[in-house]
């Protein structure tokens, strides 16, 4: 205590740790002295280091443990020590009984208070640790203690009540109500029926090999329609919305079934439509309708309601029903699965696959359950279609249901709308683009907007004091998601990528699912990086990736969007409904986690940062992975330590730190020491000073590092004359011992971070060089857009381990050519010496990656994940229409 007190006193002579303890100007010249070591805010105890502030030695004669009990006592113990010590050998051998003296007496006395005292102390101390790693125990999982970012939600938006909530699945509706009723689509067709029921459709699955699915058209609020294409079949799904009542109004949905081929005309396709609740819903749902069967229920939500299915075009060869108990919302289709009959018509003898009806188990009181699972199986003969029709018993006034042509009238105003808007948003008429790519943007950015679910639940957390995971408080998250197939779910960096789209669409949508984001953040500033919340969101996520731990970060891009929307959108920010209170609100958030960034992503020197999350121990990885950094396996130190400085974080830091100054501008707010912090960390002798190689005159992490590591399999030891069965598995072996250095055999996105996040002097002679590099196809440089890692680094295209492809080594994602582009622009309209190169390397840029996109999307039916860097294929994921739909952006020049 006493060294932090001094420390303290003479803090304002010392240039501070890190970058939230601001610098009052820019540097010049030479780098900054270096700062002061300021403790964060951590219980856990730091070791002295040599700038650490020493107390004045003690003065001879000082007595070295000072008494601070009562004034008397201390009287008594200081007149004690003058006394002479008493005869205690006489005393033991009973020679002599000489009488004890006062003195003795208070010695004896004080000795006794002494013991006590301390015996006080050490259970004090013993408590108060106690109740203090009880207290840290709980900041893991104890909200951040503001006013609530989302302040309406539910009904109180109700024309963003219901919506297609549930990207996961390739048609399903929801409300945004933590325990909302489910209605969904699943298909299958009767002659290719597998006799596990595998081939059911219902969850976008990779494995189902559609040639296509996508949202064609999606506005967010009213209406989306999507286009399937499931081998020969077309299946095209739509809904609208129709708001009245109380309860968030009508809906409508359309399912449409026809084929490529007319040979197929005739043949038989089931549709199942189901509406389901969970156990915590409350009310009830049951079948209703003789030909179709429908559903009536009520639930607090939604009040009284009615679920009604028509046949309005082509023929039905066949209607069933199933009401039974489903064990949960991720295990509808099995639920259908294991109901299935095979049915024979008593008269023709013609076979078919029909739904049961009512299957009721019984409680443990002998009653038939109430049933949470309804679903109507329509098989049609193709063409044919079906509408389903919510109704609210609350919307009165309705002048005729939402069917057949008043739904067709309905959606083609809608669709008119969608034009409308989104021309006049992205403007890509007036660029030149041709119809079919104005189509294909618009599908792209429906697929954004579509993919926006709902999710309801609590995540599983960890902190180095928990004894283990513990769950999260549960709460709401309304997100995109960056791809439906693999990804149906929240991450934090991709987020901010998707809301460079979402809010120059619909500004508020952005803002709400922003507000929900940080209403995830605890105490401590810190918010898990993946959000894995719900049955339905569990179920595609395997078990030893659920827990997140409070120490590993991810790029804060939040405040990417935040820029992008301060410099795009500020007028609309002071128009609309609490747009401004929205930000009110937010700002102490971005106050703390920024400051959490800044206490537990700092390095070992002043101004570094380091990602956490890294592992020093493993001989399993060549390259130990940075899944905190999001570039996953791209290459860093080969050894981490506390001694790596990662550059790229530090340019993060900087940027957030000047989105924070511009958002305190906007709101009256003293925002100097985030402008301060920017400037000390943009500071380009400082940064040249700590991440520029004069090696390899490039940007580089620095780190204990060797290149010299390989993957090899361990000799396979025998066993009793007999060689195992199974081969070790191939372990890294370090060739050459690592030092400290630059990690500057490696060139790729890392080292184009300053000037990605546009750090960088237009002026350096170092953006030159950046310039030079990025065209050099040894480097980065193709056809398609600028690949991960440049062909001469070590680890090009190098597996991680035997079992993980390379990620990050080589293949074109599309969010970094975005901040590439993006970044020259700025420098092509800056004054310098290289604004006329960046120009010129812009349209090249832009044009590749744009026109590889369009190129892949029109032979695959998909936007992908990564693209290859060799023959520009799309590989990975898809559709992924997370942040590789910022092709839009590029197409509507938007940064």
């Amino acid at each position: 205590m006493g060294i932090d007190i001094f420390r303290n006193a003479v803090s304002s002579t010392c240039t501070p740790r890190s970058s939230r303890d601001l610098l009052p100007s820019r540097h010049r010249g030479p780098p900054p002295s270096p700062p002061c070591e300021t403790p964060p805010p951590s219980p856990r105890q730091t070791k002295p280091t040599k700038d650490s502030v020493k107390l004045p030695a003690l003065a001879s004669g000082t007595p070295k443990v000072i008494f601070t009990g009562r004034a008397d006592e201390t009287a008594q113990v200081m007149t004690m020590t003058r006394q002479h010590k008493p005869n205690i050998a006489s005393h033991q051998s009973g020679k002599s009984h000489k009488k004890l003296s006062f003195a003795d007496d208070v010695k004896s006395t004080v000795g006794i208070s002494w013991w006590k005292k301390a015996l006080a102390l050490v259970i004090l101390a013993v408590a108060v640790g106690c109740a203090y790693m009880g207290y840290l125990e709980t900041r893991v999982n104890s909200p951040f203690d503001d006013q609530k970012m989302v302040v309406k939600s539910g009904l109180d938006v109700p024309e963003r009540y219901w919506g297609s909530y549930r990207p996961g699945v390739y048609f399903g509706l929801k409300t945004r109500d933590p325990h909302s009723l489910v209605a969904g689509l699943m298909w299958y067709f009767p002659r290719l029926l597998s006799p596990d029921g595998s081939n059911i459709r219902h969850w976008c699955e990779l494995g189902d090999n559609l040639d296509r699915y996508t949202w064609v058209q999606h506005d967010g609020t009213n209406f989306g329609v999507q286009e399937l294409e499931d081998g020969p079949f077309l299946f095209t799904t739509s809904y609208v919305k129709r708001l009245g009542g109380l309860h968030g109004g009508d809906w409508s949905a359309r399912i449409t079934v026809n084929t490529k081929d007319f040979k197929l005309q005739g043949e038989i396709v089931s549709l199942l439509w189901y509406t389901a609740t969970e156990e915590k819903t409350g009310g009830f749902i049951k079948p209703s309708g003789r030909q179709l069967t429908g559903v009536v229920g009520q639930t607090e939500g939604l009040g009284a309601f009615s679920i009604k299915l028509f046949n309005s075009s082509g023929q039905v060869d066949n209607v069933s029903y199933l009401s039974t108990v489903a064990p949960g919302l991720h295990l509808l289709k099995e639920t259908i699965i294991s109901s299935l009959r095979l049915s024979s018509d008593k008269q023709t003898k013609k076979r078919r696959i029909v739904l049961p009806g009512e299957i009721l188990p019984k409680g443990h009181d002998g009653i038939k359950l109430e049933p949470n699972f309804i679903a109507t199986q329509v098989t049609g003969i193709v063409p044919f279609t079906l509408d389903v029709v919510f109704e609210s018993s609350s919307f009165i006034e309705r002048d005729e249901t939402l069917f057949a042509d008043t739904y067709t009238r309905e959606l083609q105003r809608s669709q008119d709308e969608f034009h409308h808007r989104f021309e006049a948003t992205f403007n890509l008429e007036k660029k030149g683009f041709s119809g079919e790519e104005i189509l294909f943007a618009k599908a792209v950015l429906s697929n954004v907007i579509g993919g926006i679910g709902y999710f309801y639940g609590a995540s599983r957390v960890e902190s180095p004091y928990t004894r283990g995971p513990v769950p999260y408080w549960k709460a709401p998250l309304l997100t995109a998601v960056p791809s439906r197939s693999f990804f149906p779910r929240g991450f934090l960096w991709d987020e901010g990528f998707h809301g460079l789209l979402i809010s120059t669409w619909d500004l508020d949508i952005e803002l709400d699912i922003m507000g929900h984001w940080f209403d995830l953040m605890n105490v401590e500033g810190w918010i898990p990086r993946e959000q894995i919340l719900g049955q339905e969101a569990l179920s595609k996520v395997p078990e030893e990736f659920v827990t997140q731990r409070n120490s590993n970060a991810n790029p804060p891009t939040f405040f990417l969007t935040l820029q992008f929307i301060l410099r795009n959108f500020a007028n609309s920010l002071m128009d609309g409904e609490d747009r401004l209170g929205t930000l009110e609100r937010l700002y102490p958030r971005l106050q703390a986690w920024f400051d959490w960034f800044n206490t537990t992503q700092i390095g070992e020197e002043s101004g570094t940062y380091r990602w956490r999350g890294r592992d020093g121990t493993t001989n399993r990885e060549l390259n130990p992975k940075t899944l905190t950094s999001g570039l996953d396996d791209y290459p860093r130190a080969s050894h981490p330590n506390i001694d790596e400085r990662h550059v790229d974080l530090s340019c993060w830091i900087a940027m957030a730190a000047s989105a924070l100054s511009e958002i305190a501008q906007l709101l009256n707010r003293n925002g100097n020491r985030y402008n301060n912090t920017f400037l000390y960390l943009s500071d380009n002798d400082f940064l040249d000073t700590l991440h520029w190689s004069p090696k390899s005159e490039s940007y580089s992490d620095f780190g204990l590092h060797t290149d010299g590591v390989v993957l090899k399999r361990p000799p396979v030891p025998k066993t009793h004359g007999h060689h195992p069965q199974h081969k070790p598995e191939m372990i890294r072996v370090v060739t050459k011992a690592p030092e400290l250095k630059f990690v500057d055999t490696t060139f790729g996105y890392v080292s184009l971070f300053p000037f990605l996040l546009q750090l960088l002097n237009p002026y350096s002679p170092k953006l030159g060089k950046i310039l030079k590099d990025l065209q050099r196809p040894e480097f980065l440089w193709t056809e398609y857009g600028l690949r991960s890692l440049g062909k001469s680094s070590p680890l090009y295209m190098k597996r991680n381990t035997e079992h993980d492809p390379p990620y990050w080594r080589g293949p074109i994602w599309i969010n970094m050519n975005y901040m590439a582009v993006r970044a020259l622009d700025f420098y092509s309209h800056q004054d310098g010496p290289y604004r006329a190169e960046a120009g010129k390397l812009y349209a090249k840029l832009r044009h590749n990656v744009i026109t590889n996109i369009h190129r892949e999307y029109r032979r695959t039916g998909y936007v992908w994940e990564q693209y290859n860097d060799k023959t520009g294929e799309g590989q990975g994921s898809r559709p992924f229409t997370g942040w590789s739909a910022l092709v839009v952006l590029l197409m509507a020049e938007l940064y």
